[in-house]
């Protein structure tokens, strides 16, 4: 990889020469910035009918006219390879998209691996040095006018104080409730649903989901339940109806809070639940809780955080309670460390998008820095489950549903914000299904003196109907 980007950086101080293009076959009449771009996509993706896409350029010419491709990728500026490639990034490519100067017909989340070919195209110095004289041919389109959401935001404050959390989180989630509305379940789930055969719908996925962590933390009547950053609420309202605890849900967002208070409230349920805009690091004066539960917020705590995270979950716990962990963990796929790593860091830029536009100073270690962190704490695992399959479905759900109110979400949010989560929710798809993400459900115990944990010696109670 970095001896392409030294190719590519070395070739374009060189004068430019001339190369010989490619005929078209039965084409438009003859446009030379399209004669380049289309030899530019194939140097680096390879000729049409070895790639499993077809490219429309601006022009309508399309390479590759075969009825089944997994998707289009619509190149619709002369000037937005160039931008891509000078100087080539993950990020470039995905600035180009979102400004629409690329777009993507068909399967985005198979779309999502356009940068890692990108970047394997990119490792030859041949190939480079050719790819570059052809860059060089073409036009520079006009700057983008937009500077794109979160950028500011991202880089105003150093990360995981609690005005940077508060901030971040609202950045993330206060995109506005009737967006969320047009795409998640009827609960407003916003995290991985469970899928026990395969063939369930997203909302009966996500009741499933529900269902399963209750039965995991063995709720009863009367329990009394910590919901660490409870969303939209949908948790709480559940076990509040179905097994008739009380409960304090805290969050960051007051978006999110006021759509909660008014679920539990049209349900009778403001006497036993109650929903809180409070930090995990101020949770000290809410008494002590039966049991806890986090859903998809410990991926904003921070690594250098984590232990304060389950500190203050294990402070709230009284001897005997249980915690359950549910969140993104890095994966054994994930890239590894070293020169590698570090290049992918500074010159290809990967994970920029996900830190720049939807969550900024979001961070993921791996499962088994989070079992360390959370023992240190006082807290005994119990059980651990790998949900890694049944959030590449959530997902694939979620990017449907997004595409099929494609009219309605732009007319909300814009058609950047729209690409934002278009692209983040295919390409997260992509990393589960590949191993680089994954997802873990941690059963936390805080055991009595002497070590004795009100759990029964097996999990059959959990799959038992």
């Amino acid at each position: 990889m970095m001896n392409g980007f030294r190719g590519l950086e070395e070739a374009l101080q060189q004068p430019e020469a001339a190369t010989t293009l490619s005929p078209q076959l039965s084409s438009p009449p003859f446009d030379q910035d399209v004669e380049a771009a289309r030899r530019i996509v194939d140097l680096i993706f390879g000729p049409p009918g070895s790639r499993p896409f077809a490219v429309r350029y601006w022009n309508g010419w399309t390479d590759d006219i075969r009825e089944q491709v997994d998707f289009t990728l619509v190149v619709r500026t002369p000037g937005a390879l160039r931008r891509v490639l000078l100087p080539p990034s993950e990020m470039a490519l995905i600035e180009a998209f979102l400004d629409d100067c690329l777009d993507v017909e068909g399967d985005m989340t198979t779309a999502g691996r356009l940068a890692d070919s990108l970047q394997r195209g990119l490792s030859s110095l041949t190939a480079a040095t050719s790819i570059a004289r052809l860059v060089l041919q073409l036009p520079r389109d006009p700057a983008p006018s937009s500077t794109g959401p979160g950028r500011r935001l991202a880089r105003a404050l150093l990360p995981h104080t609690r005005q940077a959390d508060e901030r971040a989180v609202r950045f993330h989630y206060d995109v506005g409730n009737d967006f969320y509305r047009f795409w998640l379940d009827e609960r407003m789930q916003y995290s991985c649903a469970y899928f026990p055969t395969g063939a369930e719908s997203l909302d009966e996925a996500q009741t499933a989901k529900l269902e399963h962590v209750c039965r995991k933390l063995r709720l009863q009547p009367g329990d009394r339940l910590l919901d660490v950053g409870c969303g939209w609420g949908g948790l709480l309202h559940y076990a509040g109806t179905r097994y008739g605890v009380e409960g304090v849900g805290i969050t960051l967002s007051e978006q999110q809070a006021e759509i909660a208070r008014e679920r539990l409230a049209a349900d009778g349920l403001g006497e036993r639940c109650r929903i809180e805009v409070r930090d995990y690091r101020d949770m000290h004066t809410l008494g002590g809780f039966d049991k806890a539960v986090s859903i998809g917020m410990r991926e904003h705590v921070g690594a250098s955080h984590l232990a304060a995270y389950f500190s203050a979950v294990a402070a709230r716990l009284r001897t005997g309670g249980l915690f359950l962990d549910h969140g993104i963990a890095r994966g054994g796929m994930a890239e590894t460390r070293g020169v590698h790593a570090w290049a992918a860091r500074r010159f290809w830029r990967r994970d920029a998008f996900i830190r720049r536009y939807v969550f900024p100073d979001g961070e993921l270690v791996p499962m088994g820095r989070l079992v360390t962190v959370g023992e240190r704490a006082g807290l005994e695992v119990r059980d651990v489950e790998n949900l890694r399959e049944h959030y590449t479905r959530t997902l694939r759900c979620w990017v449907e549903r997004l595409e099929g109110r494609h009219c309605e979400l732009v007319a909300l949010v814009g058609e950047r914000t729209y690409r934002v989560w278009r692209l983040y929710m295919a390409a997260t798809a992509l990393g589960f299904s590949g191993g680089a993400l994954t997802l873990i459900q941690t059963l936390y115990a805080k055991p009595h003196a002497g070590g004795r944990v009100d759990l029964p010696l097996t999990r059959a109670d959990v799959y038992s109907r």
